[in-house]
C-alpha cells in the first residue's frame, strides 16, 4: 500500500465531511422587563466605596432637582391637607379636643411660626365647600411630589423604565388616600392620649409632667406616621418588587433621622435670619427649606437601602 501523503492528509482534514459547523447562537427573544433586572452599576455599590458613592449621590444635580420639585408641590398639598383634617374635626367628629390635637400636631411640624399658621388654617377650615376643595388640591398637588419621587427612585434602584401616565396617577392617589388615613390615625391617637392624661392628671393640665407626656406621646406618634410612610414610598413607588424586611430597616432609620432633623433645623433656623431677607414671606421660604431637606433625606435613604440591597445580591 502506498503511503499516504502529506497534501492528501491535508485535504482530508480540509474536506467538507470532517469540519465542524458551528451554528451561531440564537439570541432570546423574550423581552426582558425593567422590573425583572436587577439594580443597575449606575453609582456604584461597593462597601470600599460607599463613602464617595453616596457624596457624589448627594452632589447631584438631578437629585437636588427632585427635592425642589418635591419640596415646592408639598408646601401646596400641605395646606390644604391640614384645613381638610380641621374640617374633619369640626364638621364630622365635632371634637374641639381634636382640633387641640391637630394644632400640637402643626406646631410639632413646622419649624417656625406655628402660633400664626394653626390659627389661620383653623379659620379657613369652617368655610363651606372647603372640603371637596382641599381633598382635590390633595391629589393633584401629590402627582407632583410622587412623580418626581418615582424617577429618583428608579434611578437609584437602576430600573431603566418607569410607569406609564395613567398608572402614576393611581398609585398617587393610593398614596394620597393613605397619606390623609396616616394624618388622621395620628390625630386621633393624639386626642385619645390627651383624654387619657387629662384623666390622670384629674384635669389639671397646666403642668410640667403632663406636659411632658403630651410632647412624648407627639414625638412617638409623629416618628411612627413618618416611619410608616417612608416605607410606603420606599417600596410602593420604585417600578420593581422589592424585599419589604430591607425598605422597613431603611424606613425606620429614615424616620428617625428626619425626626432628629428637624430638631437641628428649628435649632439653626434662627441663625439664617430670613425674616430680614424675605419680610412677611419668610414663613413661606422656611417651610419650602425644610421641605428641601426631608426630600434630600428620603432620597438619601432610598440610595443607601439600594446599596446595601446591591452587595448581599453580589456577595
Amino acid at each position: 500500500m502506498a503511503p499516504i501523503s502529506t497534501s492528501e492528509t491535508e485535504g482530508l482534514s480540509n474536506s467538507p465531511q470532517t469540519t465542524s459547523v458551528i451554528t451561531p447562537e440564537v439570541p432570546d427573544s423574550t423581552p426582558i422587563r425593567a422590573v425583572d433586572e436587577g439594580p443597575l452599576p449606575i453609582y456604584g455599590f461597593e462597601w470600599r466605596r460607599d463613602g464617595k458613592v453616596f457624596l457624589h449621590y448627594l452632589l447631584d444635580s438631578e437629585v437636588h432637582t427632585f427635592a425642589f420639585s418635591v419640596a415646592a408641590n408639598a408646601i401646596l398639598s400641605f395646606i390644604p391637607f391640614i384645613v381638610m383634617l380641621y374640617t374633619i374635626a369640626s364638621g364630622v367628629f365635632h371634637s374641639q379636643q381634636m382640633i387641640d390635637s391637630i394644632g400640637e400636631f402643626i406646631k410639632y411640624l413646622l419649624p417656625s411660626n406655628q402660633d400664626w399658621v394653626a390659627a389661620h388654617l383653623a379659620a379657613a377650615a369652617p368655610r363651606q365647600g372647603v372640603r371637596v376643595l382641599s381633598l382635590l388640591m390633595i391629589l393633584v398637588s401629590c402627582t407632583g411630589i410622587f412623580l418626581p419621587l418615582e424617577v429618583a427612585l428608579n434611578r437609584s434602584w437602576g430600573v431603566a423604565k418607569s410607569r406609564n401616565y395613567l398608572m402614576n396617577q393611581l398609585i398617587a392617589l393610593g398614596l394620597a388616600l393613605w397619606l390623609v388615613i396616616l394624618g388622621m390615625a395620628s390625630i386621633l391617637l393624639n386626642e385619645s392620649e390627651r383624654k387619657i392624661t387629662t384623666l390622670i392628671f384629674f384635669g389639671h393640665v397646666d403642668n410640667f409632667a403632663f406636659r411632658l407626656l403630651n410632647q412624648s406621646w407627639l414625638v412617638l406618634s409623629t416618628s411612627a406616621a413618618s416611619i410608616l410612610l417612608f416605607f410606603s414610598i420606599y417600596w410602593v413607588l420604585p417600578n420593581r418588587k422589592l424585599p419589604p424586611l430591607p425598605v422597613l430597616r431603611v424606613s425606620i432609620v429614615t424616620g428617625l433621622l428626619w425626626v432628629a432633623a428637624k430638631y437641628i433645623f428649628v435649632a439653626l433656623l434662627p441663625r439664617l435670619d430670613l425674616r430680614a431677607l424675605y419680610g412677611p414671606f419668610s414663613v413661606s421660604v422656611g417651610l419650602l427649606l425644610w421641605a428641601y431637606v426631608s426630600g434630600l433625606l428620603l432620597f438619601a435613604g432610598a440610595q443607601f437601602s439600594a446599596m446595601r440591597h446591591n452587595r448581599r445580591i453580589r456577595a
